[in-house]
């Protein structure tokens, strides 16, 4: 087992938009902005709108604020990068509360359902090597098949590290604390993977395509029925095979409970949205109240083929030397940190995160492992899941709503909720649930981070980059650094 600790002092911590997100055309809607699309009138209130001693008290307030909830980093290869503008304005509360395909949750209708990954039928048994990485996949994937095609139960991998993927316990007692306030339960149904030539009668049906060596489809059973799933290869071999994901939708569709609010399943193997896809980690129909979310990819075994290292994770992602190394492949010349970012640096909740996370010896035993594993994919499932209560894509802070375009990307964002975002699910729970106030809505936001925090602190927790940091930030946001 070999341990270490961070080789970076982290000393300058960066709290704006990266210097690249100028030259992405990313521009962070401004203080004034960000307050009113915390409230229902969609305006900031009078004492913000008025002179210019408020702005230059709005700029002390931002600036505290910040250490907080920074802004959105906005890296090469990052989704805002790729897409500055979004595909529509940045949602307010106001949009949100008035969004027509918005679904309320009501009493009868509360329960957010976690669908265990399904079981492998025998007759499928070879699925069970899809869910193994490949050691070394291919560099620059090929859309052309190998010559010599894979059989059903062919090894993909040479792996003797082998991880358990993370189980739906973890991902439930995560939801009881971050959707703080729904009843959260495990699905109770029975999902199996079956084969699918048992199903499909009447169908045109090729039991195994010859030049992929994987069949054409496989079969997603439940309440005595199946929904067909297309497999395929896997185009930068990272996996043997994917399931499409589209088709797993479909089927949490057909098997949405009556009490549910939403569900979301658990899918240890890889999957792919799109023909042009390499993979897809998860998608939510949040009009359906569905979702889907694959652990395969999250697995740290991949790691050192992605480029992947914990040094930088969140909240460490902040730190101004990583940073500008980052922004250096754009030939963008690092500038010496300011008196203000020096300054913001040494206190608050980002830089308590970053202490916890420093003092940290990270081991690559199977346990730590394993719990890393699980900390990115119920990061990956509370961001599904914010879909399904309409919450769009967040671009006004460094939020677990963001939108991300890699794996990379993915952990380097922030676990909480900005104060656009929690403003619409504390809306959701502590009005439109349980009858609430405005008063109850700041009561809620507290007793999640409380809830939050009691998670951190459960079992060996505090020893995984992410939620160590996280309860470094929740201790300083709560007043309670213990």
């Amino acid at each position: 087992m070999m341990t270490k600790r961070p080789s970076c002092s982290h000393s300058t911590l960066l709290f704006e938009p990266s210097p690249f997100a100028e030259l992405a055309g990313f521009e962070r809607p401004d203080q004034r902005t960000r307050i009113a699309a915390t409230s229902k009138s969609g305006r900031a209130p009078p004492a913000v709108r008025n002179n210019s001693q408020t702005t230059a008290s709005l700029s002390k307030e931002a600036q505290k604020e910040s250490q907080t909830y920074p802004g959105p980093l906005v890296l090469p290869h990052d989704a805002l990068n790729y897409d500055p503008d979004g595909d529509e304005p940045a949602q307010s509360f106001r949009s949100w509360l008035h969004e027509k395909a918005r679904n309320k949750v009501t009493p009868e209708r509360r329960t957010l359902y976690v669908g265990a990954p399904p079981t492998i039928d025998e007759n499928v048994s070879f699925m069970k090597g899809w869910t193994t990485p490949n050691p070394a996949p291919d560099a620059a994937p090929s859309k052309t098949p190998s010559k010599k095609p894979r059989t059903e139960r062919e090894p993909q991998s040479t792996t003797t590290n082998a991880l358990q993927s993370p189980g739906v316990e973890e991902t439930i007692a995560y939801l009881r604390a971050f959707y703080h306030g729904f009843d959260v339960a495990p699905l109770p149904i029975d999902l199996r993977w079956t084969s699918w030539e048992n199903h499909g009668k009447g169908a045109k049906y090729r039991p195994v395509d010859t030049v992929r060596g994987i069949p054409t489809y496989i079969a997603l059973s439940y309440n005595g029925v199946a929904t067909r799933i297309r497999a395929r290869r896997a185009p930068d071999g990272a996996f043997a095979a994917q399931l499409n994901l589209d088709d797993i939708l479909d089927a949490a569709i057909a098997m949405l409970p009556a009490d549910a609010y939403a569900i979301v399943l658990l899918v240890d193997h890889d999957i792919y949205e799109s023909p042009d896809d390499d993979f897809c980690a998860g998608r939510a129909y949040g009009g359906s109240r569905v979702s889907v979310v694959q652990s395969a990819r999250y697995n740290p075994l991949l790691d050192a083929t992605v480029g992947i290292t914990q040094d930088h994770a969140w909240p460490a992602s902040h730190c101004k030397s990583y940073i500008d190394s980052l922004c250096a492949v754009e030939e963008m010349e690092a500038k010496p940190a300011t008196a203000t970012q020096t300054r913001l640096s040494k206190s608050g909740p980002m830089r308590a995160a970053v202490n916890a996370v420093s003092k940290l010896v990270v081991s690559d035993s199977n346990a730590d492992l394993e719990a890393l594993w699980s900390s990115r994919v119920v990061r990956t499932v509370s961001h599904e899941l914010g879909h399904c209560i309409c919450l769009a894509h967040c671009f006004y802070y460094a939020c677990i709503m963001q939108s991300t375009a890699s794996l990379l990307e993915d952990i380097r964002q922030s676990p909480f909720l900005c104060p656009v975002c929690d403003s619409k699910v504390s809306h959701t729970v502590a009005v439109e649930l349980q009858g609430g106030t405005e008063e109850d809505k700041k009561r809620w936001v507290r007793d999640r981070y409380s809830a939050l925090k009691s998670f951190c602190e459960g079992g060996d927790r505090l020893q995984t980059t992410l939620w160590a940091g996280f309860h470094g930030w929740l201790g300083e946001v709560l007043g309670d650094k213990g």
